[in-house]
């Protein structure tokens, strides 16, 4: 019996390339339809190669991917009309305690609502050398050549970018502690508790809400407890779940309806981060668990 085709063991390899590519593309793009696209056009253009001459196919895709997101990024800056500040990226939102499916599992690992927002501040060649080099461990060498840089040049965009994500987001929590906290933020929520929120909250700790009138937010610890606290007796029905992998709320209406989402980031046993979407459009492109 014949084995598989040229076109078969092409096809097969890809495959086993795809998990990463898309996990790659969605860091540097923030949208799981978008990162889907990105790998696609990349195996159309891998077709079209002649496979035998590609020395290693996962560095060649790579390099493909990075240039077709860094291309991308560059397109949707030129046409946008809102401030990147106040973009907010795709989210995925899980059941919390139960397993998430795998390409999810691998889509939200270490990749935090809030992280993708300091993401999205980045320009694109910074953007792709911080992920490429801080997530994915590619070689500098390598990240120049998509970006046509020297590997020096390559180095000092990382590093900017480094810095950028270090000054306005902090390594989370392991998720365990990270639910601990959330929790005792939301029943003090609920209770009113204004002092057991002060100690949850991180003293510079920022509240960014998107919601249908725009982006609202509030800084310092006093200031988002008193936000937090004006649910206290709200008919709402919230629960946990996973924001992107982060421990997170969501919230019905007293009719059943979803009205937000909350994504938190724990650092150091506090809340540091608080990102809600209370727009219904922005929420119709969620899947939450069921109420």
């Amino acid at each position: 019996m014949a084995g598989p085709g040229p076109d078969e063991v092409l096809a097969g390899a890809f495959e086993e390339q795809r998990g990463r590519l898309v996990a790659v593309a969605y860091r540097m793009l923030g949208s799981r339809a978008d990162a889907e696209d990105a790998v696609q056009e990349a195996w159309l253009r891998l077709a079209r190669q002649d496979a035998a001459a590609i020395g290693s196919l996962a560095g060649w895709l790579t390099t493909v991917v990075g240039r077709i997101c860094v291309d991308m990024l560059r397109s949707r800056r030129a046409q946008s009309e809102v401030s990147y500040e106040n973009r907010l990226p795709e989210f995925v939102v899980t059941e919390d305690g139960g397993a998430a499916p795998v390409d999810d599992a691998l889509l939200t690992e270490s990749v935090g609502l809030a992280l993708l927002v300091v993401l999205d501040t980045l320009r694109p060649a910074e953007r792709l050398a911080f992920v490429l080099h801080d997530m994915f461990a590619v070689p500098f060498a390598e990240i120049g050549q998509i970006i046509g840089r020297s590997t020096d040049a390559t180095k000092m965009l990382a590093s900017r970018a480094r810095r950028k994500v270090q000054n306005t987001h902090r390594p989370a929590d392991e998720p365990q502690q990270q639910r601990a906290v959330v929790d005792a933020f939301l029943t003090a929520a609920r209770s009113g508790d204004f002092e057991g929120l002060l100690r949850l909250l991180d003293p510079e700790v920022t509240w960014r809400a998107h919601t249908a009138h725009g982006v609202v937010v509030k800084l310092g610890a006093a200031e988002v407890a008193g936000r937090a606290r004006l649910g206290a007796h709200t008919a709402v029905t919230a629960r946990r779940a996973l924001v992107n992998g982060e421990a997170g709320i969501v919230v019905w209406g007293a009719n059943g309806k979803l009205v937000g989402v909350m994504a938190c980031t724990v650092a150091d046993g506090r809340i540091v981060d608080i990102l809600t979407v209370n727009d219904p459009a922005r929420l119709a492109s969620a899947t939450p668990p069921p109420g």
